[in-house]
């Protein structure tokens, strides 16, 4: 019970705010133009709570799955009157700033918490913004298949020259099962190959197998297992296996699976001290703790709104018992370096989603990427059991840059749609047919419930499929 709490509190705040900062947007617009607004609500369906002031009805509504600035004659299919106070009575010009303007206050809401984040407390898993100089390939990997070998810099991945290990990750984890052009230097020699991303986790986004060099640094140890038993802390730092260098925690995962249940001499690093424990690995299924190995690439999930945990299915593998903690970097901006950097990451998570949602159209990706509210819940209730507030923050700031990206989409029925249908009445210079209007908006909602339907199903399907053994 106290679990479910720590996820369904978040989620109840943060979406709650993130409608409220989108409604407040089209509201303040509204008034300033002079558009009479009869309701501003949070949820849908039945009023439960509420208050009336002036002209407008500020309420709770029973279902809570998004909000609504009721306007008077909005609906095209009312009758007019001719009244100022009315939204059709005003000018296009005013109907798209008043339309705009609720994913206009998601977009900078994000734009500002990400500011706040990087001037008191930027912290990040240090191999994001590193060059991509290749530390493991995973055996039988896509990134196994063309040769790519440790020590190895990846020069250019699509089209991204010089990428950061962040920019890989990103361009792998969109493009499953869709060839990327790769230009890797090994030495003085160039090679050009072609790579394709499979298909993994139950979101379904792509993985090339490679992985950064970076050290093993111990997260959380699980009670009871040899790590834990041999005397390891949280924090040491694992630099070798049986003598051999440990490059990451990917080469020793799989060290771990040729040596068995075989006693290994683990070197482990603990500040000033070096110090060589013997640990034999047992067969045992991975805990499920939130922290894991895919720690960092969940978090790129997470900024591009795949939601939900990343980690692959519990299957039992040889291990000693304590999850990963990748190395961080933590420091702080100046105000306007801040700024400056949360409008660059801001801009780049856009394009992103933007990318996201083109494959998507195009069938390049699976719709198993896209997270619904129980996916949000999880990404959300992860975030608030992390260690300080910069998490929970930056996971706000991703709802909401979501939220206003998405409902530019020209789509009837979201604000990308009626700005869409303003645009074609401008260029017509006349309004669309009331009838026309009406079997567009029909249809939309019926499209719009079938989404929601299958974005609540996948985020079921995915729960289950991350708890089966």
């Amino acid at each position: 019970m106290t679990q479910l709490f720590f996820y369904i509190v978040p989620v109840a705040v943060i979406l709650g705010f993130m409608i409220f900062i989108h409604e407040l947007g089209h509201f303040m617009v509204a008034k300033a133009l002079g558009v009479r607004v009869e309701q501003f609500a949070i949820g849908f369906g039945t009023r439960l709570i509420g208050f009336r002031k002036g002209e407008t009805d500020y309420r709770i509504n029973a279902i809570p799955l998004g909000g609504y600035v009721k306007m008077s004659g909005e609906n095209p299919m009312d009758d007019r009157t001719g009244d100022p106070g009315e939204f059709m009575s005003h000018s296009r010009w005013h109907r798209f700033l008043i339309a705009i303007a609720g994913p206009t206050m998601n977009i900078l809401l994000a734009i500002v918490l990400l500011t706040i984040v990087y001037r008191v407390h930027y912290e990040y898993p240090a191999s994001k913004d590193q060059p991509a100089v290749i530390g493991w390939v995973e055996q039988d990997s896509p990134a196994a298949k063309i040769g790519a070998q440790p020590g190895d810099r990846i020069t250019q991945i699509a089209d991204v020259q010089d990428p950061t290990w962040g920019d890989v990750m990103s361009k792998d984890m969109l493009n499953p099962n869709q060839p990327l052009n790769v230009v890797i230097q090994r030495g003085s020699q160039r090679i050009e190959q072609q790579i394709v991303p499979e298909a993994v986790t139950v979101n379904q986004v792509g993985s090339a197998g490679w992985h950064p060099d970076e050290p093993v640094i111990v997260g959380i140890l699980e009670p009871g297992m040899p790590a834990q038993k041999a005397g390891i802390v949280e924090g040491d730092k694992i630099v070798a296996m049986d003598g051999q260098p440990v490059a990451s925690i990917e080469s020793m995962i799989e060290s771990l699976q040729q040596t068995k249940d075989k006693p290994v001499n683990f070197t482990i690093v603990r500040g000033s001290q070096t110090l060589n424990l013997t640990i034999q690995p047992v067969l045992a299924a991975a805990s499920g703790t939130p922290q894991n190995r895919d720690d960092w690439f969940d978090r790129l999930l997470r900024r591009l709104g795949f939601g939900g945990s990343v980690a692959r299915k519990p299957e039992a593998h040889y291990r000693i018992g304590f999850s990963y903690s990748p190395e961080m970097k933590v420091g702080s901006l100046p105000l306007t370096e801040a700024f400056r950097r949360s409008l660059t990451d801001n801009r780049a998570n856009s394009l992103m989603l933007l990318d996201l949602v083109g494959k998507l159209v195009q069938g390049k990706i699976s719709p198993k990427t896209i997270s619904g509210p129980i996916g949000i819940a999880q990404v959300a209730g992860d975030a608030a059991q992390e260690k300080g507030w910069t998490p929970l923050i930056e996971i706000t700031a991703m709802i909401s840059l979501n939220l206003g990206v998405f409902n530019l989409l020209p789509f009837p029925i979201m604000d990308g749609g009626v700005i869409l249908l303003l645009f074609i009445e401008a260029v017509m210079r006349r309004d669309i047919s009331l009838q026309i209007k009406e079997r567009i908006y029909q249809a939309a909602f019926v499209f719009l419930v079938l989404f929601a339907t299958m974005v609540i199903y996948n985020d079921i399907a995915k729960t289950i499929a991350q708890r089966l053994p």
